[in-house]
């Protein structure tokens, strides 16, 4: 039961549903040494045409640029990305991963797809597109 912290019960109870969903997930990727900050890193990374720069990371995540700092220097530590020189510019790095990250990043996809898959196992193929429908409805009236 969702913990009334609005106005709307309905808010309540989506945000609590994605804390718990987030919780969730956050512990099956556990299990295998990652997280969801390590997973959007890797994933962010692994998308990217070229290594990127700190700040782009921490743009496309969505994270303060001193989090994103303390993730990559955990990343680093792990072997999972490196820092190459920029070749624009003496002063900056460029972020890229391992192929021991690349690996990583295969391995935490699977462990987040079967997190979610096994979260929504309830919903069939018609209860998920009228979620996705209302929760389209709601972006569109906030946007």
């Amino acid at each position: 039961m969702a913990v009334h912290g609005s106005s709307d019960v309905l808010i309540d109870e989506l945000y609590e549903t994605t804390h718990q969903l987030r919780q969730f997930v956050e512990a099956r990727l556990r299990t295998g040494g990652a997280s969801i900050a390590r997973l959007r890193a890797l994933r962010m990374l692994a998308r990217a045409e070229e290594p990127l720069r700190m700040r782009d990371l921490s743009e496309m995540t969505g994270v303060a640029a001193r989090t994103t700092t303390t993730i990559v220097d955990s990343l680093e530590r792990d072997g999972l990305v490196e820092r190459v020189p920029h070749p624009r510019d003496r002063r900056a790095f460029l972020l890229r991963l391992t192929d021991k990250g690349l690996t990583c990043h295969r391995e935490a996809e699977e462990l987040d797809r079967v997190a979610l898959a096994e979260a929504t196992a309830a919903l069939d193929a018609d209860d998920r597109t009228q979620l996705r429908t209302l929760l389209a409805r709601i972006r569109a009236a906030t946007s």
